[in-house]
């Protein structure tokens, strides 16, 4: 069940893409869920990190190489909206759609059709700051914040506000 303090969060951010332009909530989700990976290949990189500090080790399978440090969320977070906007929309987002690399595996062929729509570095800006105050590491918070975002769906589906991408269509049909 959702907390009256999550779902205050995620209102805002919802309000922040309605006001930023961004009015179809299937494109206002699809744009959070991004956003939200991103943060957490930086999270599981960040306990690779620690493990392997731990160990003394190298990190095991790390997400970042060095020279991709800025791409991680705890870096660009903290930029101005100008340079956050740039890194991620010229290399964040082309880093996940391609992260595996391989043509034949199932995440790069459905992350193919994938499309960064924030429109301005200042709704970039303010959405990555709100949901960086949003604590992901109970489990329960990410099911509970997909399990509203999808409320805000089915709601939007009744007055007939949305559209299926086609990328989300494919998968669908595949899965099928």
């Amino acid at each position: 069940m959702i907390t009256g303090e999550l779902k205050s969060k995620i209102d805002r951010v919802w309000d922040a893409f309605w006001t930023g332009g961004i009015s179809n909530p299937l494109t206002v989700i699809e744009q959070i869920t991004y956003l939200l990976f991103i943060k957490r290949l930086d999270e599981i990189h960040t306990l690779r990190e620690n493990k392997a500090n731990r160990l003394k080790e190298d990190i095991e399978n790390p997400i970042f190489d060095k020279d991709q440090e800025n791409l991680r969320w705890s870096r660009f977070k903290d930029l101005e909206a100008e340079e956050m906007y740039e890194t991620v929309s010229t290399k964040v987002f082309p880093f996940i759609k391609d992260l595996n690399g391989d043509a034949n595996d199932a995440y790069t062929k459905y992350m193919n059709d994938a499309v960064f729509m924030i429109p301005t570095p200042n709704l970039l800006e303010k959405v990555v700051t709100m949901l960086n105050a949003i604590p992901m590491e109970d489990r329960d918070t990410k099911g509970d914040l997909y399990e509203y975002l999808l409320s805000k769906i089915a709601t939007a589906g009744k007055n007939g506000q949305f559209r299926t991408p086609r990328h989300i269509i494919n998968i669908m049909v595949d899965l099928v």
